[in-house]
């Protein structure tokens, strides 16, 4: 188990140690606390965050789901905490201000966003605390899982390349396989070093044929993608800027230019892994 003194998944000793929710649609984190600085990664609807400290209109924060550190608007964020209790389960959907498909949207809302039931339902839509009416067809308990991670992130195919992204307005190489995994239940690291060191068991022979198959990661450093089949794979890549589906020999070796060769491939046993809190998450800092 890696000790853990990498400041992507450390606050600094102290601070407030307040828990915050994510209330807007979608939370930008970044690198330093002001709108102009690299984004790291982001943050979803619904998502739990430990605050360090406030600066300058952000907050310096961890979020909860997997350890990421960053600093967020302090306006998209709330200091009352509500329990989920569905998950949004489509690439992207409207919440409205009413029941019905005239309705003003009142948020856009990426998959994995994190809902809570207001206990009530109107003909085909239900409400949700913090966005208003949603169709009850495009969520699923928070509790329910997808069985194939390589289906759910052929949903992303064409959203366009966004560093740190993790939503339907952008997402890179690990946001893709984060949340494709995390719909099946099976809680990632966020950057793809730590998917490739913390997540599943290598693949041995990776490059015979037909070794690999659905659902198997092939990394390289810096990227990652997820394979379709034996031969085909998929990964969000800032090369074409875009989730695309390639065969796997020929983008081997244009990588190989950008990137150098494969490290390796890991695969995921999701019947050992949906609902696990995995050791890299638990572990004291």
């Amino acid at each position: 188990m890696p000790a853990f003194d990498d400041s992507r998944l450390t606050l600094p000793a102290g601070g407030d140690g307040l828990r915050l929710q994510v209330t807007g649609g979608i939370a930008a984190l970044h690198k330093e606390p002001r709108d102009g600085a690299v984004q790291v990664s982001q943050l979803l609807h619904g998502e739990t965050l430990t605050m360090h400290h406030e600066e300058k209109g952000f907050a310096l924060v961890q979020n909860e789901t997997d350890r990421y550190v960053g600093w967020a608007r302090v306006g998209k964020l709330a200091a009352s905490v509500i329990e989920p209790t569905h998950r949004v389960k489509v690439t992207r959907l409207h919440a409205y201000s009413a029941p019905h498909i005239q309705a003003t949207p009142n948020a856009l809302l990426g998959m994995g966003a994190r809902l809570t039931s207001a206990g009530e339902e109107e003909g085909a839509y239900h409400r949700f605390e913090r966005v208003g009416w949603i169709a009850k067809h495009l969520v699923a308990p928070i509790e329910s899982v997808e069985d194939d991670p390589a289906a759910v992130a052929e949903q992303f195919l064409g959203t366009p390349y966004l560093w740190g992204g993790r939503d339907c307005y952008g997402i890179d190489c690990s946001g893709l396989v984060q949340i494709a995994f995390g719909a099946c239940g099976v809680i990632c690291p966020r950057d793809s070093d730590m998917q490739r060191d913390w997540l599943g068991e290598p693949v041995t022979d990776w490059d015979t044929p037909g070794a690999l198959q659905r659902g198997d990661l092939i990394f390289w450093k810096g990227h990652v993608g997820i394979m379709l089949d034996a031969e085909s794979f998929l990964h969000s890549n800032g090369t074409f800027m875009t989730t695309m589906a390639e065969p796997l020999v020929p983008a081997i070796e244009r990588i190989a230019k950008e990137y150098g060769e494969p490290l390796g491939a890991r695969r995921i046993n999701l019947s050992e892994a949906v609902g696990v809190a995995p050791d890299w998450l638990t572990a004291q800092a």
